[in-house]
């Protein structure tokens, strides 16, 4: 009696998976139970002790060291004196700064610079200019898009891009 092609493939395939069904299903259980458990160094130890399907081991590979990662921010909070500043690992990220031009203010140029009374300098980044007479402007520095910033001063109606020099 002859098997049909497709009997056969059936028949080979189901040969050559079960183990790793099975296996699967040993992993299932293990992970089940390893869940169930409460104290954490415990539910840790259960995790290590599941041994690893063949497969996995061997693209595994040695451990890597544990990487450091950065706490959760706050959406806005404290660190203002960081706002602008690249990216470190700060504990906080300012959404927002707030603060003043000291002096008299009579518009700005491309590049022109601004110490704010908070003592950070700011730039103007975007080709715009225009003239005002004013005197020790508030203005709000906060995030735009794809890592811009924005600056509103009181006063004028225009919004600057600008980034912080230091």
């Amino acid at each position: 009696m002859q098997l049909p092609p497709t009997m056969i493939r059936s028949i080979v395939l189901t040969t050559l998976l079960a183990p790793a069904a099975f296996s699967a299903l040993a992993q299932d259980d293990a992970l089940s139970r390893c869940r169930a458990l409460t104290d954490g160094a415990a539910r840790l130890a259960c995790y290590d002790a599941i041994p690893l399907a063949p497969a996995a081991a061997a693209q595994a590979g040695p451990a890597p060291a544990a990487a450091a990662t950065p706490a959760a921010r706050p959406a806005t909070g404290a660190a203002p004196a960081d706002f602008g500043l690249p990216r470190r690992d700060r504990p906080t990220v300012a959404e927002a700064v707030e603060s003043s031009i000291p002096g008299r203010f009579d518009g700005w140029e491309p590049k022109t610079r601004w110490r704010l009374a908070n003592g950070q300098l700011w730039e103007v980044t975007d080709g715009s200019r225009a003239a005002y007479a004013l005197q020790d402007p508030k203005v709000r520095i906060r995030r735009g898009v794809v890592g811009n910033y924005l600056m509103e001063i009181e006063g004028v109606a225009q919004v600057l891009k600008v980034r912080r020099i230091q």
